[in-house]
Order: structure tokens, then sequence, then C-alpha cells
């Protein structure tokens, strides 16, 4: 797109002024369609004014989650080499795996300024208030069998949790297996899924929708948001969005390069749940015990009454105390 380009182009000359005539030279237009694609970026919230004798100057940027923003300055090599932006979708997993299943390469990452129909683990619904928060998913092609797929679903909420401590003073916390916490509050949920042979996986979705600047009213009983617990301060979308690919992309080539215990080690360390009792929930099933550990593959160990340990691959957990 020709305003993609003309933001690329404000973005290199951002601290002067650029020309209608050096923008009509640069992309082979004439200085009325500059103007034209100007006026259209200015509709859509880019703050441009035009100055006599020396042309137009970017005064401020709208948080809006589109690949230029995304992909500026941004140095990942995987994660969000290509990104396709929505002002609304159904679903980010759901357009993912379809481009999935066309070919689509891995480290793609579909974001949406809003869903219709979003949804969390076990098919609950994930509210995504429009501008508010950041709805996007990624496909991997990870060369690991399906038993290992969980260990990303871990690195995920590392990376969302890091984030947050990174940008704020807020303690995140991660709820086994990938819910993050604030204040015992869930302000991020992930969802990961996956097209898989017996022996071989296909590719990976990860969904990731986190609460940013969405306000208590517009959120689920027990959620909260970056806003909320930052005492109402708004925080740059765009800044959020484009660390956490960031951290996945860091966790995710660990992973590939077989340094899994690695990220283990850093996850229990953002972990609330080791050491309480828990009650762990899945299908008509639930068990209670003392969460001990993680194990590499990302399974929940529980000291038993029994005193034996046992292995939980899935589940809804709820500390007891």
């Amino acid at each position: 797109m020709l305003e993609d380009k003309i933001l690329n182009y404000f973005k290199k000359h951002e601290e002067g002024y650029v020309s209608g005539e050096e923008l009509s030279r640069e992309l082979g237009i004439s200085r009325a369609a500059v103007w034209k694609h100007i006026e259209n970026l200015r509709e859509e919230g880019y703050d441009i004014e035009a100055f006599p004798h020396l042309g137009y100057k970017m005064i401020s940027i709208p948080d809006r989650l589109t690949e230029v923003e995304l992909k500026w300055q941004l140095k990942t090599d995987i994660i969000a080499r290509k990104i396709y932006s929505y002002k609304e979708t159904a679903s980010t997993n759901d357009t993912a795996y379809n481009l999935a299943i066309h070919g689509e390469k891995e480290g793609s990452v579909v974001i949406a300024e809003s869903q219709t129909a979003g949804r969390g683990r076990m098919g609950r619904k994930w509210a995504s208030p429009k501008s508010k928060g950041a709805y996007f998913s990624i496909i991997l092609r990870p060369d690991i069998l399906p038993k290992e797929v969980s260990s990303i679903t871990l690195f995920s909420a590392l990376s969302v949790a890091k984030t947050i401590r990174e940008m704020t003073d807020l303690p995140a916390f991660i709820k086994w297996p990938n819910d993050v916490l604030v204040n015992n509050q869930k302000i991020c949920g992930i969802l990961t899924e996956m097209n898989a042979e017996t022996d071989k996986i296909n590719f990976v979705i990860i969904g990731i929708g986190i609460n940013i600047n969405t306000r208590k009213d517009l959120l689920p009983k027990g959620a909260t948001s970056i806003l909320e617990e930052h005492g109402g301060a708004e925080i740059s979308r765009i800044d959020v969005a484009k660390n956490i690919f960031k951290n996945l992309d860091k966790y995710y080539k660990l992973f590939k390069g077989g340094f899994i215990g690695e990220i283990i080690k850093e996850y229990k360390e953002f972990s609330n749940f080791l050491g309480t009792r828990v009650q762990v929930a899945h299908h008509d099933t639930k068990i209670e015990g003392y969460a001990i550990d993680v194990d590499r593959d990302g399974a929940l160990i529980l000291r038993m009454d029994s005193g034996l340990n046992e292995r939980v691959l899935a589940g809804d957990v709820l500390m007891l105390r």
C-alpha cells in the first residue's frame, strides 16, 4: 500500500519535514495523489501537519496495531517477520489456522483490533473490546512430537509475564499452564492449537489475548488489565505487542536450540502456584494435591495425600491455600 510506504518514509525522516514533491518523486505519483493519501492517513488517526515552504511533518501516530507500526525497528529473527493486521476478525486463531493450512511461513502473526468470536481454552469466550487490548495469533512449525507442544504454551506465558514486568512495575505471575495474573486476576489468556499427525506436528497456532487499556466494566468477572492495575494510566499497545514478539522470539530460539531446561527454570520463577495446595479440574475429573514442580514436558507434578506424585498434563488449576 502507498500509505504504508508514506508512513515508512515519514519514520525515516521523523526529525524533519518531508515535501510533497519529495514524496511524489519517491513514490512515482502526483502531488495531488500524495495529498489524497495524506488525507487518508489523517482519517486513520495520524496527526500530519503541512507547513508552508517546508512540507509535511508527522506529529503523532495512533495506537493502532498495524504492520507498519509493529514492524518498525522490530529486531526479531522468526516472530513477526510477516504481520496480517485486521480492524476486526472473528478469531485470530481461525484466521492464522487457515493461513497455515495454505502454507504460510513460520513466525507470521495475525493481529486484530477486535474479535467477534474470540475464544480461550475449553471453548470459553474471550472478551475482545475494540482497540483496548492486543489479540493476536502466531504460526509456528517446530520439528517436535505432538507431546512436546505444551512447552510452547509455557514459554508463551513466560513471554507475556516478562513483558508486563519489564514495561511496568506490576507483579505478573503465571498460573499453570498459561494464565498470566496480576494480583490474582487474569490479565492474559493463551490458546494453543495444532495440526498434527501421530509422530509429527505440521504447525502450531499460539493465540494470545492481553488486556492492556481495557476498563473494568468491559472485562468479565475475575479479569483485569494493565490500565486498571497501573493507576488508570494508558500504555502503548504497540510497544506491548512488540515486546511480546521480542520475548517470544528469544524463547522460541532457545526452545529450538534444545535449551528447554533454561526456559522451565525461568517459568517456575514466574509461577505463583508452586508450593501451594491446588485442585486440578479436567473435564469431569478433579484431583487435589501440592504443586511441587513443572517438568521438561510442561506437566504439573502434584504430591498427593498418599505421598505419591501425580503427573498432570492438562486442566484448570484452583489454588486452595
